[in-house]
């Protein structure tokens, strides 16, 4: 089975790459993309611990971008560190930033929190911050946190910085990488349908077709595109770890997807 959307301590997930491997083993999973926000420093860690499991890493980061206002985040696979990571280090800047506006709305609504000193290459994010407010006496459970400041359009909200959908894509291809458009129906500026020929121009490469979030309609209508755009189609349960905030708890490989998506990924990264 594979896994192509998972996240680390490094960006917003609760488990460290290491502890991540582990809890991957134990499923079953036998290859898993590393795709945190805005960083690659989880990489290596995870490659060390996916050693003793026999489970082969698959480099990724996932850029989070805007369109038309609204958050649209972009999958890159197999992207060279050492072009990509000089202009990641102004988006980890940038979340550092949204935390700080985050814990500043906090305070001012009386909720006063020590925002994490997290290590070079860690790009804060919303359950740093919850777990702050718990460590404050605030709120009892991160889940509490999110349900109360945190969530989007909440008291505590603070959108990304702009940085756009087109310029991750080429971004991300500039750094030899293979873009492609995550949870494409979580998008809340615009229909796919509009939106995916813009990104197709873009550079985009693909789209994933498999997530929690899609139903089987929207599943094949995902893979109509892949086919008339000539489009890759990949998947992954967007893991985050146990204890982050969901309607439903995202349980790691859930979608028992076969390792046949990973060769057409590895030949559009090294062609």
């Amino acid at each position: 089975m594979i896994e192509l959307h998972c996240h680390t301590t490094y960006s917003d997930g609760t488990l460290t790459p290491t502890e991540l491997i582990e809890t991957a083993a134990t499923h079953g999973v036998k290859a898993l993309a590393i795709t945190d926000h805005d960083t690659v420093s989880g990489w290596t860690e995870a490659a060390v611990a996916a050693r003793d499991y026999n489970i082969e890493i698959v480099p990724g980061v996932e850029l989070s971008t805007v369109h038309n206002e609204r958050s649209l985040h972009i999958l890159g696979f197999y992207p060279d560190p050492d072009f990509l990571n000089p202009p990641l280090q102004e988006r980890i800047a940038g979340r550092k930033r949204r935390a700080q506006k985050m814990a500043d709305k906090l305070a001012a609504l009386g909720y006063p929190i020590e925002l994490p000193q997290l290590g070079i290459g860690m790009a804060p994010g919303r359950p740093h911050i919850a777990t702050a407010l718990v460590r404050a006496g605030h709120a009892k459970s991160s889940r509490e946190a999110f349900d109360r400041w945190l969530h989007d359009g909440g008291p505590a909200y603070e959108h990304y910085e702009k940085f756009s959908a087109v310029d991750g894509i080429k971004l991300l291809r500039s750094c030899r990488a293979v873009p492609v458009w995550a949870h494409p129906y979580l998008f809340r500026g615009g229909t796919v349908e509009e939106v995916l020929p813009l990104l197709v121009d873009a550079g985009l490469m693909g789209l994933e077709v498999y997530h929690p979030s899609h139903s089987s309609k929207q599943v094949l209508q995902l893979k109509a595109w892949c086919k008339e755009y000539n489009l890759l189609a990949t998947g992954g349960s967007d893991y985050h770890g146990p204890g982050i905030n969901r309607k439903e708890e995202t349980k790691l490989n859930q979608l028992r997807l076969p390792l046949s998506l990973l060769p057409p990924l590895k030949a559009a990264a090294y062609a």
